[in-house]
């Protein structure tokens, strides 16, 4: 598909289904709390208990350790992903090579770039970001930028957290700090860390992760209104109690997803059950509306769940998004080498 063509769907798509919902500003303006509800909806949201489908199984990253998470460019059909970079690799501007541990300490990521069948296409290095628990993708023309955390700062002395958010394009081959020209740095809220967010392709919202006062939060936010500072939130809720690790989160019209859950063996994770759950909080309440025991991907031989991404596989059709989902994976249970697969449910209520 041309890219003419491409951006023609995402006008009369994306743009079609945003334009038959209320606007943001009619919803910081709404008179009533039915009206601010009824303009949160937005798109129906997804039914958790619906069988998962396969996106692409145990594909290889640029490095060899644990996906961490993913975002979808539907304009460009590209998959980027973040993992922690490697143990072992000596970049350019380093005298010897780096420990894993020290690249974890220190927030230093790999982001691949893969075709939607899993396929590598690209890489780049992010040298103290953090620990890419969650990233954006922003397709602009034939790229994309990509939201990150950034700042990393550790605060138990193992691994880098983002303080801040960044927002870069990407570039094949490119090491980026986050003092490098290239990275734009944003800090909507002041005095939070362990920063993290994602974008709602549809709505075009980006929903940031926070820490303020010991507490997680999560904020949403217009996302032509953030790239002009502008840091007004349309929601913001508190992270509901959550028995396992948490591992991503993902927006979609007035519903916030979370995923939850540890590598079978990992206490409360046996195989082939698992402990990974989705949850669904609708943002108008802070309200959790369903909680669902995930049986996708129980077959494969390591399974841990990371990450978090909303996919328009077509974009004449923004109604048939998806939510998808990720494991880290291996070829056997033996293998240290993780791997990449992604399920997506699609049915909506």
């Amino acid at each position: 598909m041309s890219l003419a063509r491409r951006t023609l769907f995402q006008a009369a798509g994306l743009g079609a289904l945003a334009a038959a919902l209320p606007s943001t500003a009619a919803m910081a303006t709404g008179t009533t709390a039915a009206d601010t509800t009824a303009a949160a909806a937005g798109p129906a949201r997804f039914d958790l208990a619906a069988p998962g489908r396969p996106l692409f199984r145990t594909q290889r990253l640029h490095n060899k350790t644990v996906l961490q998470s993913f975002a979808f460019d539907n304009v460009n059909r590209h998959v980027y992903t973040v993992q922690l970079m490697a143990g072992g690799q000596q970049l350019a501007d380093e005298a010897a090579p780096i420990s894993g541990a020290n690249r974890d300490l220190a927030g230093d990521l790999c982001l691949t770039q893969l075709d939607l069948d899993g396929t590598e296409l690209g890489y780049m290095f992010l040298k103290g970001f953090g620990h890419g628990v969650q990233i954006g993708a922003e397709p602009v023309g034939s790229s994309a930028f990509l939201w990150t955390e950034t700042d990393a700062i550790s605060d138990d002395g193992l691994h880098g957290w983002g303080s801040r958010l960044a927002r870069f394009r990407f570039a094949d081959g490119a090491i980026l700090t986050p003092d490098s020209p290239e990275v734009r740095r944003i800090a909507p809220i002041p005095g939070a860390d362990r920063t993290t967010c994602g974008i709602d392709p549809v709505l075009n919202r980006l929903v940031m992760r926070h820490r303020i006062a010991g507490t997680f939060r999560y904020a949403l936010y217009d996302l032509d209104e953030v790239r002009r500072n502008k840091f007004t939130p349309i929601f913001e809720v508190d992270q509901p109690a959550l028995t396992y690790s948490f591992q991503g989160y993902a927006t979609s019209g007035g519903y916030l997803y979370l995923l939850e859950g540890t590598s079978y063996g990992s206490s409360g994770s046996t195989a082939p059950v698992g402990n990974t759950y989705l949850t669904c909080v609708e943002w108008a309440s802070g309200t959790v509306v369903a909680r669902q025991l995930v049986s996708d991907g129980t077959d494969l031989a390591f399974r841990e769940p990371e990450g978090m991404a909303i996919q328009v596989p077509d974009l004449s059709d923004p109604a048939g998004i998806r939510l998808a989902f990720g494991f880290a994976s291996t070829t056997s249970p033996t293998d240290t080498a993780k791997l990449a697969s992604v399920y997506y449910k699609d049915v909506l209520i």
